[in-house]
């Protein structure tokens, strides 16, 4: 994972390299963590259409990397609390706070995350 410059000021944010489109094929999510420490980053295939989310559920620390992809949903495995992966809202309980979403693309073949800086 490589991070690459962004720009300052109090909404500022970094574009983060991490990973090769094929480590995500369709249908699949990874989880990230781009600055190794423990703030996780989820990236979900849906039909070639990528997304990026926080990767921590918000109901209870766990990583939505070892839940469930359904269709442009997550479900998480410890507790079912399932997120849409279009706006992070929550769908399902027992979460009641939103995930947060990144914009994501591709670039020569690699997924590049917008994160807030810090």
């Amino acid at each position: 994972m490589t991070e690459l410059e962004g720009a300052a000021g109090p909404d500022a944010s970094r574009t983060v390299d991490l990973c090769a489109l094929e480590e995500v094929p369709p249908g699949a999510m990874r989880s990230f963590d781009p600055d190794g420490d423990g703030q996780l980053v989820l990236v979900a295939n849906v039909d070639g259409r990528l997304h990026a989310t926080a990767g921590v559920c918000t109901h209870h620390y766990a990583d939505l990397g070892q839940g469930f992809l359904m269709g442009d949903t997550i479900m998480c495995a410890l507790h079912q609390a399932r997120f849409s992966l279009l706006d992070g809202e929550v769908l399902d309980p027992p979460a009641e706070e939103p995930l947060a979403v990144y914009p994501v693309r591709v670039e020569a073949g690699r997924v590049l995350v917008e994160l807030p800086q810090g």
